[in-house]
């Protein structure tokens, strides 16, 4: 009886070490100790919007609606297909994207300045010309501007919706502008600053979206043929399944989702919960363990920094890092 805790804990330990490689590599307890660790001042205080819903693992849903959101702008899948190793090597693409949000969200001022400088190297580079004759550059401020949005949105929406914690208007708010500064930093002009400015963004790209032979098959790739090991396909399934839930109705037919509202309100949403509420346990240290309410209840404790992971899950960013 009395080692019933130990075992637990060893469980979880192993559960939460095998996510934490995935995310964040071979040299991901270095980037850890060094974003966490590191003296000197950061972008955000702990409390601040950003670092709670960048810790959650709601993340995980998110970070899959941002990817399937941000394929339906033609110029920045262009860039995705042509320069991006998204099939060829997805979990190295993961764990840069992944670096580079934990380093500007946890991370030293000096660290993320030099995350966003290797970022904007990257960008410079890449350019090009879509199938039907459009040039992209990927620092283009507007393209940058689309990114962040999606971005930005897709992980607000599965934090109210799958998150430890609730976040007010004003902590909203606060979220995207927070987001806004490092958007900015990268290039992008006139990001949003609240959230109704947000949706007014995303509202204002619709025309300039539209469903493309690429952005359906990188929806198929993410969705069905990501190369995850066959043990835990299952749980992929549901992270997946949870964050095409998540998206808008408009963009289900562009990217051929299914749209099953009644399945999607009951069987998915509980899905959902389980499965990041599992993460969560899995990523947080007993001692540190935050309250598993739905963000939808009332919450009091916030969330405390998962110890099996860089700072935050992996979310979504087509351009190239």
């Amino acid at each position: 009886m009395f080692a019933y805790p130990s075992v637990v804990d060893a469980v979880r330990a192993r559960i939460g070490a095998l996510i934490f490689a995935s995310v964040a590599g071979e040299d991901g307890d270095a980037a850890r100790a060094r974003i966490h660790l590191s003296p000197g001042p950061r972008w955000f205080p702990e409390d601040a919007a950003i670092c709670r819903v960048h810790a959650d693992a709601a993340m995980f849903v998110g970070g899959i609606r941002a990817l399937l959101l941000q394929s339906l702008h033609p110029l920045a899948m262009a860039g995705v297909a042509q320069h991006s190793g998204y099939r060829g090597d997805p979990w190295g693409r993961l764990q840069r994207t992944s670096e580079f949000l934990a380093t500007t969200t946890f991370g030293t001022a000096a660290d993320a300045e030099r995350a966003v400088a290797r970022v904007r190297g990257v960008h410079r580079r890449v350019r090009g010309v879509t199938s039907g004759g459009t040039p992209y550059a990927a620092s283009d401020p507007d393209l940058l501007r689309w990114v962040h949005a999606a971005e930005a949105d897709s992980f607000l929406t599965a934090y109210r919706r799958y998150g430890s914690g609730q976040l007010d208007q004003a902590d909203r708010d606060s979220y995207v502008a927070q987001t806004a500064d490092v958007a900015e930093a990268l290039g992008a002009v006139g990001s949003p600053r609240s959230e109704r400015e947000l949706g007014r963004q995303l509202d204002g790209f619709r025309p300039e979206l539209r469903s493309t032979p690429q952005a359906r098959a990188a929806a198929r790739f993410i969705l069905l043929n990501a190369p995850v090991p066959a043990a835990v396909r299952p749980v992929y399934g549901l992270l997946a399944a949870a964050g095409v839930g998540l998206m808008p109705r408009w963009t289900r037919w562009p990217l051929r989702l299914p749209y099953l509202p009644i399945a999607e309100a009951t069987v998915v949403r509980a899905a959902g919960q389980a499965i990041t509420s599992g993460i969560r346990w899995a990523t947080t240290a007993p001692s540190d363990q935050p309250s598993d309410q739905p963000s939808d209840q009332p919450s009091d404790q916030p969330s405390d920094q998962p110890s099996g992971q860089l700072g935050h899950q992996p979310g979504g960013e087509p351009i190239p890092a």
